[in-house]
């Protein structure tokens, strides 16, 4: 089961950056899709599926490179560096569940490379 989920998780990746067809990605996704951000807010996955459209066109010819694909039960966790054109590099982490071979849920942690050290030491107090 993990390795499927793996494979699921690939493919909605790679055709979503491939072909820039957030088409392809609805028949991935079940129902009742819920996407998790930091902030806590979620969206459904119409609300997901547009937002993704909406950040296709400025992110164009970004490239993903993926770093790990882990799978446990129905869990996937993705870790990918992505170059932005002309943007910074990102480091994502993705967390997918799925649940009857479709996705059920994501969670998204970003973070710009450049911006990684000061986020090191976020524990210690402020200097005064």
């Amino acid at each position: 089961m993990a390795t499927r989920n793996k494979d699921i998780v690939r493919q909605a990746l790679t055709e979503l950056i491939g072909t820039g067809d957030v088409g392809s990605l609805a028949p991935l996704l079940s129902e009742d899709f819920r996407h998790h951000r930091p902030d806590s807010t979620s969206s459904t996955k119409t609300e997901w599926l547009d937002a993704v459209r909406a950040a296709l066109v400025p992110l164009a010819g970004m490239r993903v490179e993926i770093m790990h694909v882990l799978a446990e039960g129905d869990h996937v966790v993705m870790h990918s560096r992505r170059h932005l054109p002309g943007g910074p590099e990102i480091t994502v982490v993705d967390i997918w569940r799925l649940d009857g071979g479709l996705i059920a849920e994501a969670w998204e942690i970003i973070e710009p490379a450049a911006q990684a050290q000061a986020n090191l030491t976020w524990w210690e107090p402020a200097a005064a």
